[in-house]
């Protein structure tokens, strides 16, 4: 009887004070509650870092594709183009994919005629949790765009080589074609900024017996016209208009069918 006294008297102490200071300082199993809350706690940390967000993509807008090469390289690389202002590619989300051509014949009488065709497309992809970031899927892209280039039906003497200075990779793919009884030469430059990739073609043909464009010559305006169009990537996106800069929901990302080109040569 004397050993339950003190027992007796603290179970009387617990139940005069409010029922949460009970819970609080005279339930039995408060001391197992307070190291359940301790390790969910410290548990916490580790599930966020789990669910961190994939690398926000670098560019949340993509440029005019037929503003995205100026004037001045257009008539010197073209001519004679049916369009100075270029033919817009058919897209069905501008927003991540679009494209733009030139082409046109300059006709020199009995000299014979040169033909030269121009045209770059662009392509953005959003970092998605599922797919990654926007950087990483434009990469795969980039891969595909040159083993693309490579493969052209027809296609003669194909070369690949790294190109500097134009975006944060290049590649450039040359090849001859013939089509409609000429000698076509052909230049393409695929470049990658942040999450967008561009593919730019440069070709020419020298018509009526006139001379075949050389190989150079394709090719240095193909560089020439992918830099610029590079460049007016990063300058579309300081634009006030531009969207902000986020990662896209899991499942949203646009790119899928490739933006068709009204090709002509």
């Amino acid at each position: 009887m004397h050993r339950s006294a003190p027992r007796l008297s603290r179970i009387l102490a617990c139940a005069a004070v409010p029922v949460m200071l009970v819970v609080a300082g005279c339930s039995s199993d408060s001391g197992d509650k307070k190291d359940s809350d301790s390790s969910s706690a410290s548990a916490a940390p580790s599930a966020k870092k789990s669910e961190a967000s994939v690398e926000p993509a670098k560019f949340a807008a993509l440029p005019d594709p037929c503003k995205s090469i100026s004037t001045k390289t257009v008539t010197a690389l073209v001519p004679k183009a049916k369009s100075k202002g270029g033919t817009p590619a058919t897209s069905s989300d501008t927003a991540y994919r679009s494209g733009c051509s030139w082409n046109g014949l300059d006709d020199n009488g009995v000299k014979g005629s040169q033909y030269r065709w121009l045209d770059v497309g662009f392509t953005r992809f959003d970092s998605d949790q599922a797919l990654g970031s926007g950087a990483k899927r434009a990469q795969q892209d980039y891969a595909k765009q040159v083993a693309k280039a490579k493969a052209t039906e027809g296609a003669k003497k194909v070369a690949e080589a790294p190109v500097s200075g134009i975006g944060e990779q290049a590649t450039k793919i040359t090849h001859d074609l013939t089509k409609t009884s000429e000698d076509f030469k052909y230049a393409t430059v695929v470049a990658r900024t942040g999450n967008v990739v561009v593919t730019l073609t440069y070709n020419g043909a020298g018509y009526a017996g006139a001379k075949t464009p050389s190989a150079d010559d394709i090719l240095k305006g193909a560089e020439k016209a992918a830099k610029e169009a590079v460049a007016s990537v990063a300058a579309a996106d300081t634009k006030p208009d531009a969207p902000s800069k986020s990662a896209e929901p899991s499942g949203s990302a646009k790119p899928g069918e490739k933006a068709t080109e009204k090709k002509t040569s």
